[in-house]
């Protein structure tokens, strides 16, 4: 394959994924909000009313902040979701074609998981800032004692003047966990389930000569991205409640709740033991799975558009 045609797949590949993150943004953001409220709310000293569960906090924050707290962060979630999605593809893509020698030799499982890893940490680095500003907009209540954040920019030039720029990568250490071993396990899964139902569907096309020509509908790729992101989930979580907590806006003395991840490790097992790292999974599991499953929807089409637009060019 050229180095152009190469390039033209990477940024295909980009562009898919850049689509894809933003087509699943807004429906699911209320339940982004509540799981990050779920996710601080470690039972102690909190600006935080207290939710029975995701049902009844949803409803809690309607009546006392309207629409505005559900959809609080939006503007940085809709940004971070976008970049997230697209850098990744991204960099997976690159990353794929250059162990695979530009698509000269199939990939193992590892490479496919060095791959994704990859990808992950790059992400991280760049997009940190936006998640942090995200976190801190999504926590904003009238509980809250200092000055509120009137959006992404004020969020972003407060915590410069106030902490300086380290404190935009506050949490990096568990993202950079999190998004090396939450997209490792996710597109491991997914290229490994998209291996077996692709070789069923040719064997059944061997028995059946009139099925359709594509061999994968987007009722797999639903199936495949949900399934995919519920192992990731599982697996990474305890990364997202340490991450959230270590990005809430310190006191007005300018005292953080957490010092590092490791006090954050230890004061969430000594007061909530090792249910505290799985604190707003079910709202989580509601906005990603069905989010992920639309999301490789949107990128798998998307991507064959562009290739068949390629291809007839």
């Amino acid at each position: 394959m050229s180095e152009s045609k190469s390039e033209q797949r990477q940024w295909e590949n980009a562009a898919a994924g850049a689509i894809a993150g933003f087509a699943t943004v807004a429906a699911m953001h209320p339940l982004d909000v509540v799981r990050t409220r779920f996710q601080v709310n470690d039972g102690r000293v909190s600006n935080l009313p207290s939710y029975k569960n995701t049902a009844h906090a949803i409803l809690t924050i309607a009546r006392l902040e309207g629409l505005r707290g559900l959809y609080a962060g939006f503007s940085p979630a809709v940004l971070g979701s976008t970049l997230s999605w697209g850098l990744y593809f991204f960099f997976y893509g690159r990353a794929k074609q250059r162990y695979s020698k530009n698509g000269e030799e199939k990939l193992s499982p590892g490479l496919h998981v060095a791959s994704a890893a990859e990808a992950g940490a790059l992400v991280c680095l760049c997009t940190n800032p936006v998640w942090l500003v995200k976190t801190r907009l999504q926590l904003q209540t009238p509980l809250h004692q200092t000055r509120p954040y009137s959006g992404l920019y004020d969020a972003l030039r407060t915590i410069m003047t106030e902490e300086g720029w380290t404190a935009l990568y506050k949490g990096i250490v568990p993202g950079l966990f999190l998004q090396v071993s939450h997209g490792a396990v996710q597109f491991t899964a997914y290229e490994e389930l998209r291996k077996a139902i692709v070789d069923y569907k040719n064997k059944k096309r061997k028995q059946n000569p009139d099925s359709v020509d594509n061999i994968l509908n987007s009722v797999d790729y639903a199936i495949l991205g949900g399934s995919s992101k519920v192992a990731a989930i599982l697996l990474t979580y305890p990364f997202q409640v340490i991450r959230a907590r270590l990005q809430q806006r310190p006191s007005s003395d300018g005292i953080p709740r957490y010092m590092d991840s490791w006090h954050v490790v230890k004061e969430t097992f000594r007061f909530e033991g090792f249910r505290g790292f799985y604190k707003g999974i079910t709202p989580n599991l509601l906005k990603n799975v069905p989010a992920s499953s639309i999301t490789f929807i949107v990128y798998e089409n998307v991507l064959n558009f562009l290739r068949m637009g390629r291809n007839h060019s």
